[in-house]
This record gives C-alpha cells, sequence and structure tokens, in this order.
C-alpha cells in the first residue's frame, strides 16, 4: 500500500505536530482526515504529484525568500518558478534572494520539502501566485516531507493569509 489516510491523530496522518497545532488554531482540525502520509519522501514537487497521481501544477509549493533580510513566505504552483524580480517590486524591497536552510527552519520551524502554508512557528508575510486558482484542489505539504494535505486554493490562501499576486516567472 502505498498511501495511508489519516483518521484522528498526529501519528496516524504524519503531520507534523505543529502544523497539527496550526490547523486546530484555525479550526481545521478536521483537515486532518483527509492528510495522506507517504512511504516515500515528497519533497520536490514532482516527487509529491507522482506520490498522489496528480498534475504538477496542483501542488502548492511553500518557499521561502528573504527580502532584505526579511523572510516571506510565497506559495507557488508546482510546475511554475518564482520570478524574484517580480517578488522585489511586489514587496518594494531592494534585494530577494531564496533564504537558506537555516532561516527557512528558524522562521518556519520546519525543514525545507515539508513546509506548509501555515502553521509556521512564526508569523511571515505570505505572497500567493494567481496560478493557484486555476485548480479545485491544490495539494501542500502538512509539515513533513512524507506528508500532504488537499484543500480548495482559495481556503488555503485566506488561511495562510496570503496576498494574491502575480509572481510566476514567464517563459520567453
Amino acid at each position: 500500500m502505498t498511501t495511508s489516510t489519516a483518521t484522528e491523530g498526529t501519528e496516524d496522518s504524519g503531520a507534523h505536530p505543529r502544523f497539527t497545532e496550526g490547523l486546530r488554531e484555525l479550526g481545521l482540525g478536521d483537515l486532518h482526515t483527509r492528510i495522506r502520509r507517504f512511504p516515500d519522501a515528497t519533497r520536490t514537487a514532482a516527487e509529491a504529484a507522482a506520490a498522489i497521481g496528480c498534475e504538477l501544477d496542483q501542488i502548492c509549493k511553500s518557499l521561502i525568500f528573504a527580502a532584505d533580510g526579511v523572510p516571506v513566505l510565497v506559495l507557488m504552483d508546482g510546475a511554475s518558478r518564482v520570478d524574484v524580480e517580480l517578488v522585489r517590486r511586489e514587496l518594494c524591497a531592494t534585494k530577494v534572494t531564496r533564504a537558506r536552510a537555516d532561516l527557512v527552519r528558524e522562521t518556519t520551524g520546519y525543514a525545507i520539502g515539508g513546509v506548509p502554508p501555515f502553521g509556521h512557528r512564526t508569523r511571515t508575510r505570505v505572497l500567493a501566485d494567481r496560478s493557484l486558482l486555476e485548480h479545485d484542489t491544490v495539494w501542500a505539504a502538512a509539515g513533513t516531507p512524507y506528508a500532504v494535505f488537499p484543500m480548495e486554493p482559495e481556503a488555503l490562501i485566506a488561511h495562510a493569509g496570503a496576498a494574491l499576486v502575480d509572481v510566476r516567472e514567464r517563459t520567453a
């Protein structure tokens, strides 16, 4: 069996305890039953899409950037890349870079490959790319590289407290 559906506890779902607490705080405790745990890592969007059996752009990546040294979370569909110049303009920042692994963990409480869209250690500014709205359901990490959950993109964006923006890299 490649997947299991959670019943009630953190152990059953494979979700990170901080994420589980974040769900409760947001009034989303019932979401726990929809979390799926996989025996193999789903660290990348491609790994997650393959394990779930969905399209790559149905994965919601949670990416931390540093805007003038301040962490910012960008939610992006799994098939696209973030255009840091568009993020820089959106935030009126001087410089935007991909955050180092230690800053990601310090800010969110999670390791890269398992960062969920909400339930973080510290509150950060959140940007969500409009491309997420192209689907009825998107899948995001549940705090570990082995667990994911489905959610309607509008609800995910609202619970993350994200501003809806266009920061997807365009191909020429």
